[in-house]
C-alpha cells in the first residue's frame, strides 16, 4: 500500500539518461537511423511520442512505404533502397506479405528492441531542450503519458526525425515552410499562390463486408453536403485505406499548430463520405459494409524544412545532379498537391518524374547553425519543390542510414557533422554505408580490408545465355514490349526469337540505349528493322549490325501489335528484365509523360516491369551467347544491377554450384558477408497491398561454407534476406574458403552478388 500526505506541490518521477547518439521520432527515419548506428557501435536513445513505431507506416496512419521504386511506375530500375530498410521490407515481405499493418508495427518493435544498444522510449514527446552554447545541444526532455516520467537526454549528437522537426525548432535551427519562389533556385515548378505552398494532411478508413446487412447512423459532425468535395463522384465501395491519399486537408493552414483543427476537418471529410457511400442509395453494393476503421492521427506530409549547407532543388532532380558527397539517393516523381487538397477543383496530385535516380548530398543532413544536430526524414534542407520528391519514407530512411553511420564517424574523431567535409572524411563515410548495404549510385566499394579482394575466385560454372526457351508461352503484343539486356563494349549479338501472326502483317523492333549512362530510360534509338510476317509460327533474326562502345543496358523493342503473339520464357535470372511502355495512373504515368508548358522537366517514355507472376523474360536466342555473369563480378563492389547484372549466376544445368576463394597464404578470417539477390526492382509496398510470395524467386535459400579441409563452417537453410552476415564462433585458419549454393527453382539458377571476409 502506498499512501502519501497531503503536499502542497509535487515533482513528476526523473530519469537522466546518457547517450552517444540521441534520436528524436520514431517514424521509418527514425527506426533506421537507431538500428543502424546500433550496429555501427553507438549508445542509441530512440524517443517516439506514439505507442508504435512507423510513423506514417505504422497502424495508426497505414500508409505503404515508397521511395525511388515508385510502384513500378517509373523507369529507375533495380531502385529499391538498401540497408535496413531493405532488411525491414524484406522481413515484411516474409511474414506479412498480406500487408496487415499490425504485423508491419511488430516487425519494426521486434527490430529495434533486438538491438541492445538501443534503449526505447515510446510515448515520450519532447518539449524542452537545454544548450551548452548557443550553437550546441547539450540535452532534451521529453515526458512519458504513461508512465508520467520526465526523461532528460544527454548526448555529444543529436538527429531530428520527428517530421515537424521539434528538436530544431526548440534549438533555434534556421528552417522554412512554404515553396520557394521560382527565381531562388531557378525552379520553374514552383508553385503559385493559387496552387498553395503547402502539402495538406491525409486520413484514411477501412471497411468490411460482414454477410449481412449493416445500417449507418452518421455523428453530427459528419460533412453533410459530399458535393463540396470535387471529387465526390469517384468515391467507391473498392478504394480504401491509403489508396484514399487523396483525402488530404490543411496545406492553408499551419500544418504543424493547426494540426488538431485539420484532424477534425478530415473526420467530417471521412465520416459524411461513409454517410454517402451508406446512404445515398447510389452504392447498393455497400449494404453489406461496416466501417471497420477510421485514422485516428493524420498522416502528415510537409511542414517545417530546415536549412543544411546545400540545399537540394528542383534540377538537381531532373538533371540528376551528382554531389561529391553523396551518401543517398532518391527517385520519387516531384509530387505537389493544390493545398485545397479534398476541396479543391485540381487533380489530387501533380507528379513530374525525372529520367532516372538522383543523388543525395550529405551537406543535406545537418543544420548549418546548431553544429551537433543531425537532420533526417522529411526535413532535410531541400527547396518545397526537391522535398516533394524527397519527402518520402523509404527515401527519408535512408537518408537517415547515412546520418546514422555520420554519427559513428563523428564520435569516433569526436568531430561535428559539417566536420566531416571540412576534415575529408566523406570518403570514409560513403565507404562505411556501402559497406552497410546502402547503394550510392556511381560509387563502388572497395576496401582494403576485405580478403576477398586478394583471393583468386573461380566458380564451378557461370550463365551463358544461348537460349531463354524454357518453359516458354505465346503472349500478344497488346503492348509494346521490350528486353534489357546487358552488354559489354563489342559486336551487340543477333537475336532470334519466335513469333504467332493471326493473319498477315509485320513487326517492328528497335534497338535503344539511355542517353545518360546508367538511366533506364530509352531515349536514344540507335537501331530499327521491319520484318513482313505471314500467317502462322516464324523465327525472325534481328542483326542490328551495331558495336557498343560501354557497358550498358540496351532495350531490344518489340512495336505492340495484337494480331502477333510473341515468345516468352518462365526463367528468372538476376539482371535479366523485360519491361513495357505500361500506364500506371497511380503515379501519373500515362505511357509517355508530356508536360503541357515549360516547368523544368522533360519529356519521354516510361518502360516499366510488370509485377509477377507477369513481366516474363522474352524468349530469345543470342549469337554470340551473352556472357555477363561471370565470378569477376563478385569482386567489383556493387550488390544490385546498375550498368552490368553485377551478379556472378550460376549455370542452370549445374547440379551443385559453388564459389570457391583461394589465397597464396593462410588467412585468418572471423567474418563472411554475403550480398543475395531480392529483386531490389520490386517496391515491397507494407501495406493494403498484397505480393504473390514472401520470398523473391531469385534468391538462394540454402547455403553452407567449408575450408579448405571440407570443414563445415557455416550453414543455412530458409535464407529469404539480401545481406547474411556471418560471424564464425572463433577466427580460422586457411587458404580456401568454399561456398556451396542450391538453385532457388528449376527456373531460377544461384546467383550471388558479392563475398567480403574480414579477419
Amino acid at each position: 500500500m502506498v499512501k502519501q500526505e497531503f503536499m502542497a506541490q509535487r515533482a513528476l518521477k526523473k530519469v537522466t539518461i546518457d547517450t552517444d547518439f540521441a534520436i528524436i521520432g520514431g517514424g521509418l527515419a527514425g527506426v533506421c537511423a537507431a538500428i543502424t548506428a546500433a550496429r555501427a557501435g553507438l549508445k542509441v536513445t530512440l524517443v517516439q511520442d506514439r505507442p508504435v513505431l512507423g510513423g506514417n507506416a505504422s497502424s495508426e496512419v497505414r500508409l505503404w512505404v515508397l521511395g525511388a521504386t515508385s510502384h513500378l511506375g517509373n523507369n529507375n530500375r533495380w531502385s529499391r533502397e538498401g540497408g535496413v530498410i531493405d532488411e525491414l521490407l524484406v522481413e515484411n515481405m516474409y511474414r506479412n506479405r498480406e500487408g496487415n499493418p499490425l504485423i508491419f508495427d511488430s516487425i519494426l518493435l521486434d527490430k529495434v528492441i533486438a538491438e541492445n544498444n538501443i534503449r526505447l522510449l515510446l510515448n515520450t514527446a519532447v518539449y524542452e531542450m537545454d544548450k551548452k552554447s548557443d550553437d550546441e545541444i547539450r540535452s532534451i526532455t521529453g515526458f512519458c503519458s504513461q508512465n508520467s516520467t520526465l526523461y532528460s537526454i544527454f548526448a555529444p549528437y543529436f538527429c531530428d526525425c520527428s517530421g515537424d522537426g521539434i528538436v530544431g525548432f526548440l534549438a533555434g535551427a534556421s528552417f522554412r515552410m512554404g515553396a520557394e519562389s521560382q527565381e531562388e533556385f531557378d525552379e520553374k515548378f514552383a508553385p503559385t499562390k493559387e496552387y498553395g505552398e503547402l502539402l495538406g494532411h491525409s486520413m484514411y478508413f477501412y471497411s468490411k463486408d460482414v454477410g449481412y446487412p449493416v445500417k449507418y447512423t452518421p455523428p453530427a459532425f459528419a460533412l453533410q453536403d459530399i458535393t463540396v468535395i470535387p471529387r465526390f463522384r469517384s468515391f467507391n465501395t473498392k478504394e480504401y485505406g491509403c489508396k484514399l491519399w487523396w483525402l488530404e486537408y490543411g496545406g492553408r493552414l499551419d500544418t504543424v499548430h493547426d494540426t488538431e483543427n485539420i484532424k477534425w476537418e478530415l473526420w467530417k471529410v471521412i465520416y459524411g463520405t461513409w454517410n454517402y457511400i451508406k446512404n445515398s442509395g447510389n452504392f447498393p453494393e455497400a449494404e453489406n459494409l461496416t466501417l471497420e476503421w477510421v485514422g485516428t492521427i493524420p498522416g502528415k506530409r510537409e511542414s517545417r524544412r530546415f536549412e543544411g549547407d546545400y540545399m537540394i532543388h528542383q534540377k538537381d532532380i531532373v538533371e540528376q545532379r551528382t554531389h561529391y558527397d553523396a551518401v543517398a539517393y532518391g527517385g520519387w516523381s516531384i509530387d505537389l498537391h493544390p493545398a485545397d487538397g479534398v476541396f479543391s477543383e485540381k487533380p489530387g496530385c501533380n507528379q513530374w518524374h525525372s529520367k532516372g535516380i538522383y543523388q543525395i548530398p550529405y551537406r543535406t543532413m545537418y543544420s548549418k547553425n546548431i553544429k551537433n544536430l543531425f537532420l533526417a526524414g522529411r526535413i532535410i534542407s531541400a527547396s518545397h519543390v526537391a522535398f516533394a520528391s524527397t519527402r518520402v519514407m523509404a527515401t527519408g530512411a535512408y537518408v537517415a542510414q547515412a546520418v546514422a553511420i555520420a554519427a559513428k564517424i563523428c564520435k569516433q574523431y569526436e568531430i561535428f557533422p559539417a566536420d566531416i567535409i571540412l576534415q575529408e572524411k566523406i570518403v570514409q563515410l560513403q565507404a562505411e554505408l556501402q559497406a552497410a548495404g546502402q547503394y550510392i549510385p556511381g560509387l563502388n566499394l572497395k576496401e582494403p580490408a576485405d580478403l576477398a579482394q586478394t583471393a583468386a575466385i573461380t566458380a564451378s560454372s557461370y550463365l551463358e545465355i544461348s537460349s531463354l526457351n524454357n518453359d516458354s508461352c505465346f503472349l500478344p503484343l497488346e503492348i509494346s514490349s521490350a528486353q534489357l539486356i546487358p552488354i559489354k563494349p563489342g559486336v551487340f549479338p543477333k537475336i532470334s526469337f519466335e513469333v504467332i501472326a493471326e493473319e498477315p502483317t509485320e513487326i517492328s523492333v528497335t534497338l535503344r540505349k539511355s542517353i545518360k549512362t546508367g538511366n533506364y530510360t530509352p531515349d536514344l534509338f540507335l537501331k530499327s528493322r521491319t520484318y513482313p510476317l505471314s500467317k502462322g509460327s516464324q523465327v525472325l533474326t534481328a542483326d542490328f549490325d551495331y558495336n557498343a562502345d560501354e557497358c550498358c543496358y540496351l532495350f531490344f523493342v518489340i512495336d505492340k501489335n495484337p494480331l502477333v503473339k510473341l515468345k516468352f520464357s518462365s526463367l528468372r535470372i538476376t539482371g535479366m528484365l523485360s519491361v513495357f511502355n505500361l500506364v500506371n495512373k497511380a503515379v501519373s504515368n500515362f505511357g509517355k509523360q508530356t508536360p503541357t508548358e515549360d516547368i523544368g522537366v522533360e519529356e519521354f517514355e516510361f518502360w516499366c516491369p510488370q509485377r509477377r507472376p507477369k513481366g516474363l523474360n522474352m524468349a530469345l536466342a543470342f549469337d554470340p551467347p551473352l556472357s555477363a555473369f561471370k565470378v569477376d563480378n563478385l569482386k567489383n563492389g556493387i550488390d544490385r544491377p546498375t550498368l552490368q547484372p553485377n551478379a556472378w549466376v550460376s549455370a542452370i544445368e549445374d547440379p551443385e554450384p559453388f564459389v570457391e576463394l583461394n589465397w597464396l597464404k593462410p588467412q585468418q578470417i572471423r567474418t563472411l558477408h554475403l550480398a543475395f539477390d531480392t529483386d531490389f526492382d520490386h517496391p515491397m509496398e507494407t501495406v493494403l497491398m498484397g505480393h504473390p510470395e514472401n520470398s523473391m524467386p531469385f534468391c538462394v535459400s540454402d547455403y553452407r561454407i567449408e575450408d579448405e579441409n571440407g570443414e563445415i563452417l557455416y550453414r543455412k537453410k530458409g535464407n529469404y534476406q539480401t545481406r547474411n552476415i556471418i560471424e564464425l564462433p572463433a577466427t580460422i585458419e586457411t587458404k580456401k574458403i568454399t561456398i556451396y549454393l542450391t538453385h532457388p527453382s528449376t527456373l531460377s539458377p544461384a546467383s550471388l552478388f558479392g563475398i567480403r571476409v574480414y579477419a
